[in-house]
Protein backbone atom coordinates (compact mmCIF):
# COMPACT_ATOMS: atom_id res chain seq x y z
CA UNK A 1 0.00 0.00 0.00
CA UNK A 2 1.54 3.59 -0.77
CA UNK A 3 2.35 5.46 1.99
CA UNK A 4 0.49 8.67 3.10
CA UNK A 5 1.98 12.00 1.42
CA UNK A 6 2.87 14.93 4.17
CA UNK A 7 4.19 18.19 4.15
CA UNK A 8 7.50 19.88 5.86
CA UNK A 9 8.22 23.50 5.74
CA UNK A 10 11.54 24.84 4.29
CA UNK A 11 11.08 28.58 5.08
CA UNK A 12 7.76 29.43 3.62
CA UNK A 13 7.87 26.49 1.18
CA UNK A 14 5.74 23.05 1.68
CA UNK A 15 7.98 20.07 0.83
CA UNK A 16 5.99 16.86 0.02
CA UNK A 17 7.64 13.56 1.53
CA UNK A 18 6.78 10.36 1.95
CA UNK A 19 8.21 7.94 5.08
CA UNK A 20 8.07 4.21 4.80
CA UNK A 21 10.25 0.60 6.09
CA UNK A 22 10.82 0.03 9.30
CA UNK A 23 14.32 -1.22 8.86
CA UNK A 24 17.33 -0.39 11.68
CA UNK A 25 18.75 1.83 8.36
CA UNK A 26 17.74 5.49 7.77
CA UNK A 27 17.59 5.88 4.26
CA UNK A 28 16.86 9.35 2.41
CA UNK A 29 16.73 9.61 -1.06
CA UNK A 30 17.31 12.84 -2.87
CA UNK A 31 14.96 13.51 -5.65
CA UNK A 32 16.35 13.62 -9.23
CA UNK A 33 15.39 16.03 -12.38
CA UNK A 34 11.60 15.81 -11.73
CA UNK A 35 9.75 13.63 -9.47
CA UNK A 36 6.27 12.64 -8.26
CA UNK A 37 6.30 10.27 -5.16
CA UNK A 38 3.11 9.42 -5.46
CA UNK A 39 3.31 8.27 -9.00
CA UNK A 40 6.49 6.10 -8.22
CA UNK A 41 4.01 3.64 -6.95
CA UNK A 42 1.81 3.26 -9.74
CA UNK A 43 5.14 1.57 -11.46
CA UNK A 44 5.23 -2.25 -10.42
CA UNK A 45 8.80 -2.28 -11.15
CA UNK A 46 9.69 1.01 -8.92
CA UNK A 47 7.15 0.16 -6.49
CA UNK A 48 8.54 -3.27 -5.56
CA UNK A 49 11.62 -1.98 -5.26
CA UNK A 50 11.01 0.66 -2.60
CA UNK A 51 9.39 -1.95 -0.78
CA UNK A 52 12.43 -3.87 -0.97
CA UNK A 53 13.87 -0.77 0.12
CA UNK A 54 11.40 -0.37 2.95
CA UNK A 55 11.78 -3.41 4.35
CA UNK A 56 15.24 -3.10 5.75
CA UNK A 57 15.05 0.48 6.58
CA UNK A 58 13.02 3.56 7.17
CA UNK A 59 13.34 5.82 4.06
CA UNK A 60 12.09 9.33 3.03
CA UNK A 61 11.93 10.26 -0.30
CA UNK A 62 10.75 13.48 -1.40
CA UNK A 63 9.47 15.82 -4.11
CA UNK A 64 11.82 19.18 -4.38
CA UNK A 65 10.08 22.40 -4.47
CA UNK A 66 8.48 23.82 -7.68
CA UNK A 67 8.14 19.73 -8.54
CA UNK A 68 5.90 17.00 -7.98
CA UNK A 69 3.06 17.90 -5.17
CA UNK A 70 5.66 20.33 -3.60
CA UNK A 71 4.59 23.85 -3.70
CA UNK A 72 5.17 25.94 -6.99
CA UNK A 73 8.05 28.76 -6.97
CA UNK A 74 8.82 31.44 -8.52
CA UNK A 75 12.15 30.80 -9.20
CA UNK A 76 13.34 26.80 -9.01
CA UNK A 77 15.83 25.84 -6.51
CA UNK A 78 19.63 25.74 -6.65
CA UNK A 79 21.85 23.18 -4.80
CA UNK A 80 21.60 24.83 -1.47
CA UNK A 81 17.76 25.39 -1.38
CA UNK A 82 17.67 21.80 -3.15
CA UNK A 83 19.36 19.80 0.26
CA UNK A 84 17.60 22.20 2.73
CA UNK A 85 14.42 20.38 1.21
CA UNK A 86 15.65 17.38 2.24
CA UNK A 87 17.03 19.10 5.54
CA UNK A 88 13.06 19.69 6.42
CA UNK A 89 11.87 16.44 5.38
CA UNK A 90 14.65 15.07 7.33
CA UNK A 91 13.46 16.94 10.36
CA UNK A 92 9.99 16.16 10.25
CA UNK A 93 10.17 12.92 9.76
CA UNK A 94 12.18 13.07 13.11
CA UNK A 95 15.27 11.97 11.25
CA UNK A 96 18.66 12.74 12.81
CA UNK A 97 20.73 10.51 10.55
CA UNK A 98 20.42 8.94 7.26
CA UNK A 99 22.54 7.35 4.80
CA UNK A 100 21.49 9.53 1.24
CA UNK A 101 21.25 7.58 -2.12
CA UNK A 102 21.16 10.02 -4.88
CA UNK A 103 20.57 8.84 -8.19
CA UNK A 104 21.50 11.48 -11.48
CA UNK A 105 20.80 15.05 -10.61
CA UNK A 106 20.44 14.03 -6.96
CA UNK A 107 23.87 12.84 -7.03
CA UNK A 108 25.53 16.13 -6.95
CA UNK A 109 22.53 17.20 -4.27
CA UNK A 110 22.86 14.11 -2.13
CA UNK A 111 26.75 14.69 -2.30
CA UNK A 112 26.71 18.38 -1.39
CA UNK A 113 24.05 17.35 1.24
CA UNK A 114 27.00 15.09 2.57
CA UNK A 115 29.48 17.90 2.85
CA UNK A 116 27.25 20.63 4.21
CA UNK A 117 25.70 17.91 7.04
CA UNK A 118 28.23 15.38 7.55
CA UNK A 119 26.73 15.05 11.03
CA UNK A 120 23.66 14.38 9.64
CA UNK A 121 24.91 11.63 6.73
CA UNK A 122 26.41 8.34 7.97
CA UNK A 123 27.31 6.96 4.36
CA UNK A 124 26.65 8.68 0.57
CA UNK A 125 25.64 5.99 -2.19
CA UNK A 126 25.55 7.67 -5.84
CA UNK A 127 24.14 5.86 -9.03
CA UNK A 128 24.25 7.08 -12.38
CA UNK A 129 25.30 11.09 -11.40
CA UNK A 130 27.73 13.49 -11.89
CA UNK A 131 29.70 15.63 -10.62
CA UNK A 132 29.43 18.27 -13.66
CA UNK A 133 26.67 19.08 -15.96
CA UNK A 134 28.30 18.42 -18.99
CA UNK A 135 29.07 14.75 -17.90
CA UNK A 136 24.97 13.93 -19.14
CA UNK A 137 24.72 16.94 -21.49
CA UNK A 138 27.98 17.67 -23.09
CA UNK A 139 27.03 20.02 -26.01
CA UNK A 140 25.08 22.74 -26.02
CA UNK A 141 23.40 21.41 -29.24
CA UNK A 142 22.78 18.09 -27.15
CA UNK A 143 21.45 20.84 -24.35
CA UNK A 144 18.81 22.70 -27.36
CA UNK A 145 17.96 19.13 -28.11
CA UNK A 146 16.79 18.58 -25.10
CA UNK A 147 14.90 21.76 -24.16
CA UNK A 148 13.35 21.62 -27.17
CA UNK A 149 11.87 18.17 -26.25
CA UNK A 150 10.09 20.22 -23.53
CA UNK A 151 9.27 22.70 -25.38
CA UNK A 152 6.74 20.46 -27.78
CA UNK A 153 6.76 17.13 -26.40
CA UNK A 154 6.85 17.02 -22.83
CA UNK A 155 4.45 14.88 -21.24
CA UNK A 156 4.49 12.41 -24.06
CA UNK A 157 6.98 10.04 -22.69
CA UNK A 158 9.27 10.76 -25.77
CA UNK A 159 11.94 10.70 -23.96
CA UNK A 160 11.90 7.12 -22.26
CA UNK A 161 14.29 5.46 -25.23
CA UNK A 162 17.14 7.49 -24.06
CA UNK A 163 16.65 7.08 -20.82
CA UNK A 164 15.37 4.01 -20.42
CA UNK A 165 16.28 2.16 -23.61
CA UNK A 166 15.23 -1.73 -22.16
CA UNK A 167 11.90 -0.31 -22.19
CA UNK A 168 11.73 1.50 -25.17
CA UNK A 169 9.39 -0.79 -26.84
CA UNK A 170 7.38 -1.05 -23.69
CA UNK A 171 4.13 0.65 -24.59
CA UNK A 172 2.58 0.84 -20.79
CA UNK A 173 6.06 1.65 -19.43
CA UNK A 174 6.30 4.78 -21.90
CA UNK A 175 2.37 6.23 -21.09
CA UNK A 176 3.34 5.90 -17.16
CA UNK A 177 6.64 7.73 -18.34
CA UNK A 178 4.95 10.16 -19.87
CA UNK A 179 2.40 10.58 -17.14
CA UNK A 180 5.35 10.81 -14.57
CA UNK A 181 6.67 13.89 -16.63
CA UNK A 182 3.41 15.69 -16.61
CA UNK A 183 3.06 15.17 -12.91
CA UNK A 184 6.94 15.91 -11.99
CA UNK A 185 6.48 19.03 -13.43
CA UNK A 186 5.16 21.45 -15.80
CA UNK A 187 7.31 22.55 -19.55
CA UNK A 188 7.93 25.50 -18.04
CA UNK A 189 9.29 24.55 -14.88
CA UNK A 190 11.20 21.52 -16.62
CA UNK A 191 13.23 23.75 -18.86
CA UNK A 192 14.16 26.52 -15.91
CA UNK A 193 15.18 23.69 -13.29
CA UNK A 194 17.45 22.36 -16.88
CA UNK A 195 19.15 26.10 -17.44
CA UNK A 196 19.46 25.43 -13.12
CA UNK A 197 20.95 22.19 -13.73
CA UNK A 198 23.45 23.10 -16.76
CA UNK A 199 25.14 25.27 -13.45
CA UNK A 200 26.16 22.52 -11.60
CA UNK A 201 29.76 21.75 -10.88
CA UNK A 202 30.04 20.57 -7.23
CA UNK A 203 34.07 18.98 -8.32
CA UNK A 204 35.43 21.63 -5.51
CA UNK A 205 33.62 19.95 -2.65
CA UNK A 206 34.11 16.56 -3.53
CA UNK A 207 37.49 16.19 -1.35
CA UNK A 208 35.83 17.83 1.69
CA UNK A 209 33.84 15.01 2.06
CA UNK A 210 34.42 12.03 4.51
CA UNK A 211 30.97 10.07 4.87
CA UNK A 212 31.79 6.47 3.42
CA UNK A 213 30.55 6.74 -0.06
CA UNK A 214 29.80 4.05 -2.93
CA UNK A 215 29.57 5.27 -6.45
CA UNK A 216 27.37 2.83 -8.75
CA UNK A 217 27.49 3.48 -12.66
CA UNK A 218 26.43 0.60 -15.27
CA UNK A 219 28.76 0.08 -18.14
CA UNK A 220 27.21 1.02 -21.34
CA UNK A 221 24.97 3.63 -19.53
CA UNK A 222 23.13 5.19 -22.47
CA UNK A 223 22.77 8.76 -21.01
CA UNK A 224 26.02 9.60 -19.01
CA UNK A 225 29.51 7.72 -20.24
CA UNK A 226 30.95 5.76 -17.22
CA UNK A 227 34.56 7.75 -17.85
CA UNK A 228 33.99 11.11 -16.22
CA UNK A 229 33.11 8.74 -13.03
CA UNK A 230 36.69 9.29 -11.49
CA UNK A 231 35.92 12.48 -10.70
CA UNK A 232 32.82 12.00 -8.71
CA UNK A 233 34.96 9.23 -6.74
CA UNK A 234 37.11 12.08 -5.77
CA UNK A 235 36.54 12.18 -1.83
CA UNK A 236 38.60 11.71 0.76
CA UNK A 237 36.05 9.33 2.44
CA UNK A 238 37.24 5.21 1.52
CA UNK A 239 35.18 5.22 -1.71
CA UNK A 240 34.09 1.54 -3.88
CA UNK A 241 33.98 2.33 -7.32
CA UNK A 242 31.97 -0.92 -9.00
CA UNK A 243 31.03 -1.56 -12.39
CA UNK A 244 28.23 -3.68 -13.61
CA UNK A 245 28.46 -6.30 -16.69
CA UNK A 246 25.19 -5.67 -17.45
CA UNK A 247 24.86 -2.70 -19.88
CA UNK A 248 21.75 -0.55 -20.64
CA UNK A 249 19.05 -1.65 -18.26
CA UNK A 250 18.94 0.85 -15.48
CA UNK A 251 17.20 1.28 -11.92
CA UNK A 252 13.54 1.25 -12.39
CA UNK A 253 13.49 4.74 -10.20
CA UNK A 254 12.78 7.12 -12.83
CA UNK A 255 16.56 9.39 -12.59
CA UNK A 256 16.62 12.00 -15.03
CA UNK A 257 13.98 13.48 -17.75
CA UNK A 258 11.26 11.25 -16.49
Amino acid sequence: MQPATRYAKSGDIRIAYQVFGEGPVNVVIAPPFVSSIEAYWDEPNAARWLLRLGSYARVVMLDKRGTGMSDAVTELPDLDERIDDIRAAMDAAGMERAAMVGMSEGGPVAALFAATYPQRCRALILYGAFAQFSSWIPTEAAFADFLDYIDKAWGTGGSMPVFAPSRANDPAYRRWWGRFERLGASPAAATALMRMNSKIDIRGILPTIRVPTLVIHRTGDATIDVEPRPAISNSRATTTYRLSATTLRRSPMPSRSS
